[in-house]
């Protein structure tokens, strides 16, 4: 991919020439019959492993960069590393950061002058003039032992931090695809859930219907706007620029099935490694919801990581919904009968 990458580059650039008011609309409107239909390609997807997660943020800077998205997260929010808070329409890459330590969340500290056995909040004076013993509970545990790979990922030792690349899911069915009502929202050749901002109206029923909170309404162009998995990209036989970015390939790009695969041998890996806590989210159906396009391995309940324990698709109420809808018409019709055959009477 990197030689593909300075082929391109190395390419004479071009650009369309400049048409005025007439010929922007004769092309909207002539363009879907000079292109024609567009053969489908072999679905891709991520999949993201998040024990080698180390919260670089570099795919959330490559997203940035590669989209020409504006930059974001410029508060201090006081939660760990993380000031991109959520994903929205112009962050559509968000690490999260899960600090899991003993005594409120926070790393801990040896007291010298409380009993062995117990353990005081590691305070501001510790870091700086190593208040205390000096050593925090991480560095207790080694003087002992060795930390195994079980305790930092399955909460041994002084605690675990947990760490996430989120993004847009690529479900299946994907309920902003069905509630979109101009057709916006369509599956590309690689089966991508893609937004065409042009089409977008911005009445935001795809924010409303999306159980993972992934879409957003842009203040800035009023259109909804989210991951497209670097379609510009794959069209040309790249990888996304945040798998691309990825340095400990915790971010993996290609075909579904491949990267399913793969997941599971992971998880196989894991278990074998003691690290029994490990398992698959998204990369299969369940009864409420379809498989993810980008799935992810975790080591904790998925609300740890912020996503639904069981993601429900809203359009299971429809056919009740459908059902109530048709049965208060046909009473309706009656009542009006009624009445009509009373005045008569």
């Amino acid at each position: 991919m990197g030689t593909r990458e300075l082929e391109l580059a190395g390419l004479h650039q071009t650009s369309d020439p400049p048409v005025g008011l007439l010929g922007d609309i004769v092309n909207r409107l002539t363009w879907p019959f000079r292109y024609g239909h567009v053969e489908p390609q072999p679905s891709t997807g991520f999949y993201t492993d998040t024990t080698v997660c180390i919260g670089c943020k570099s795919c959330e800077v490559a997203c940035k960069q590669w989209n020409q998205l504006a930059a974001d997260g410029l508060e201090w929010t006081g939660n760990s590393y993380d000031n991109t808070v959520e994903l929205s329409a112009m962050s559509w890459r968000h690490v999260k950061f899960i600090e899991q330590f003993a005594g409120n969340g926070r790393p801990t500290v040896d007291d010298a002058s409380a009993p062995a056995a117990t353990s005081r909040e590691l305070t501001f004076d510790d870091l700086l003039n190593g208040g205390g013993s000096g050593r925090c509970a991480s560095d207790s545990a080694r003087a002992g032992h060795e930390l195994t790979l079980d305790q930092l990922l399955n909460g041994g030792g002084a605690g675990r931090w947990l760490m996430m690349s989120d993004v847009c899911k690529h479900c299946v069915s994907a309920p902003c695809q069905h509630a979109c009502p101009t057709g916006a929202i369509i599956y590309n050749e690689f089966a991508n859930v893609y937004i065409q901002r042009d089409i977008c109206n911005g009445c935001s029923y795809c924010v409303a219907s999306c159980p993972f909170g992934v879409i957003t309404r842009s203040d800035f162009d009023g259109h909804s706007h989210k991951c497209t998995l670097c379609y510009d990209r794959q069209k040309d036989g790249l990888v996304p620029a945040c798998a691309k970015a990825c340095p400990t390939h915790s971010i993996q790009f290609g075909p579904i099935e491949e990267l399913r695969d793969r997941a599971r041998k992971r998880v196989a890996e894991l278990h074998a490694s003691g690290v029994t806590g490990a398992y698959l989210y998204g990369d299969g159906p369940t009864e409420t919801y379809s498989a993810l396009h980008s799935f992810y391995l975790l080591v904790d309940h998925p609300s740890v990581y912020g996503l639904p324990e069981s993601p429900f698709n809203p359009w299971l109420h429809m056919l009740r919904d459908y059902g109530r809808t048709f049965a208060s018409a046909l009473l309706t019709v009656a009542v009006i009968v009624a009445l009509l055959w009373l005045q008569e009477v």
